[in-house]
């Protein structure tokens, strides 16, 4: 295409491209946005690099050398890029992203800009859905790697899951490379490489600090007893409190938690399914964290990979009870559940009637590969060349592009929330808080309403409560970036902030209300006139 704007003499064109999508994924009604800051970095760096057009010469021998000279000296200068700010809600048919500039460099940017944001953005908004789903309380860490779409689709997997809001990751290189907390356990695999006690012959565990010296458990040995024979002795006396047969508890998952417990004494969280969660797991696990907790140090929790998650972490939570309760160690109570095994928005909310006891979800296929719905569907499309308005025309209405320059602006109501966003022609007057204005359906001619956006005056200096955002920044203008330069701690929390902004109904998970986008009564006649314009007359014979 590249080529043949060129060819035709049109690369100077000034046109206009819109980014945006037309459905919610996931059956929901919002959004998140994200990839924005790639797309800059891409930009900043566009260029053609003399082994790129020595490559393109060879699939394109046909062109004239001028066109590869012409390539080689094309940068980003003339262009102008307008976003909505990177982390906020955001819904079909408002532009994401707005690209004005020669047409045959802003052409280019198409592919690239739409690689970068549909998969960021629908990791994102799979994130914020789960993180509704189990509420602020409970932690979500990402343990999508070793599902997702090769190793690039994981970084950014793992980068735009936290962004969405989860609180941490299993994947080391996006711990390193954008500073996200790396959360792990070990696999069951470690578990069943263990068979007796004895393979920990030698092993041993130095007191953290000046630990008590009396036997706190009434096993004698006191504080110079043996850890790993501290371990067997817990073993059997919880056992008989638990009412369960020594020979049940596995002696090789006891010596696995035994060995993991040594080399994390600080971060014991042990994998307690291999076997038998009630019988053997959860009962070799409370020894270690009791020996543990004699030589001065303090277990994070367990995790359950498999099984009724509802009903095992019930269990689990009332034998931690127990246990706090009977040698007066209340951080017992508090030690870390965690959920894994192929856990979806669905299983969450069904754990959830259930009753659960479970204080953290990590989530790997469905976040990463987002099965409910693999693509997002950001398109990229023309809407104005040298002043004049574009319509793409098609037999699928949803599919009829909304012409010419626009800007877009967020409507709130009394409540603070989010009324209803409103897309108008350049040269039209903003909506006003307190100021009534139509709003239309794009499409249906009978689907139109006033809104009043809210205007409270507060009685310091007689300030406004301004309800009205309009939702485009200038991120780069001239050559350089010029906004959208924020860190991802930054963009996490706007996402939380942007949506405590929408309403619960629109937030759910199931049968959300719908949120309204709508266009002033001017841009309806015009993109009408336009359709009228250009859509081709039948003629009846």
């Amino acid at each position: 295409m590249a080529y043949a704007y060129w060819k035709s003499g049109k690369q100077d064109n000034e046109a206009t491209f819109d980014l945006f999508f037309r459905k919610n994924p996931f059956k929901g009604e919002f959004t998140i946005f994200a990839g924005l800051s790639d797309c800059l970095d891409f930009v900043e760096n566009f260029k053609f690099a003399d082994s790129d057009i020595a490559y393109l010469q060879t699939v394109m021998p046909y062109c004239e050398s001028e066109f590869f000279q012409y390539l080689a000296q094309l940068k980003p200068d003339q262009i102008t890029i307008e976003a909505i700010k990177e982390g906020s809600i955001c819904f079909p048919r408002i532009p994401l992203v707005k690209v004005s500039g020669p047409i045959i460099i802003v052409q280019l940017f198409e592919t690239v800009f739409l690689n970068l944001i549909n998969y960021s953005s629908l990791v994102a908004t799979n994130a914020a859905r789960f993180r509704i789903a189990s509420g602020k309380k409970i932690k979500l860490l990402e343990f999508g790697l070793r599902r997702a779409q090769g190793p690039n689709g994981g970084l950014t997997a793992s980068r735009y899951s936290y962004l969405g809001g989860f609180d941490g990751t299993s994947n080391v290189l996006a711990g390193k490379l954008f500073d996200i907390p790396v959360k792990g356990t070990h696999a069951h695999a470690y578990v069943s490489s263990f068979t007796s006690m004895k393979e920990l012959d030698g092993l041993t565990l130095q007191p953290n600090g000046d630990c008590a010296e009396q036997d706190l458990y009434g096993l004698g040995g006191g504080q110079q007893e043996d850890f790993v024979t501290l371990c067997g002795k817990l073993q059997k006396v919880l056992a008989a409190k638990l009412n369960i047969l020594a020979g049940e508890c596995n002696e090789g998952e006891l010596a696995a938690f035994a060995s993991f417990s040594i080399a994390f004494p600080h971060g014991f969280l042990a994998l307690i399914d291999t076997y038998d969660v009630c019988k053997s797991g959860v009962v070799n696990f409370c020894a270690v964290a009791l020996a543990l907790h004699h030589f001065g140090y303090r277990a994070l929790g367990v995790r359950i990979d498999s099984g009724d998650l509802a009903y095992l972490s019930t269990v689990v939570r009332e034998v931690f009870d127990e246990i706090a309760k009977s040698y007066d160690i209340p951080w017992f109570s508090e030690l870390e559940i965690v959920a894994s095994n192929d856990i979806n928005e669905e299983t969450i909310l069904s754990l959830n009637d259930q009753g659960h006891k479970i204080t953290c979800f990590g989530i790997g296929t469905h976040l990463v590969t987002c099965q409910r719905q693999p693509a997002l569907g950001c398109v990229y499309k023309l809407v104005e060349v040298d002043n004049v308005a574009r319509i793409k025309l098609s037999q699928d209405v949803e599919k009829v592009t909304m012409p010419g320059k626009k800007r877009a602006f967020r409507l709130y109501g009394k409540d603070g929330f989010a009324i209803i966003d409103l897309l108008q022609m350049p040269d039209e007057t903003p909506p006003e808080p307190g100021v009534r204005v139509l709003c239309r359906h794009p499409f249906s001619e009978s689907r139109r309403a006033y809104v009043s956006p809210y205007k409270q005056e507060t009685e310091r200096r007689n300030l406004s409560k301004i309800k009205v955002d309009e939702l485009y920044d200038v991120v780069w203008e001239s050559g350089r970036r010029v906004g959208g330069k924020h860190s991802l701690q930054e963009i996490r929390e706007h996402v939380q902030h942007s949506l405590r902004t929408l309403r619960p109904d629109h937030r759910r998970s199931l049968n959300p209300t719908p949120y309204k986008v709508s266009v002033s009564d001017n841009l309806y006649q015009f993109i009408h006139k336009l359709w009228l314009e250009n859509a081709p007359i039948g003629e009846l014979s």
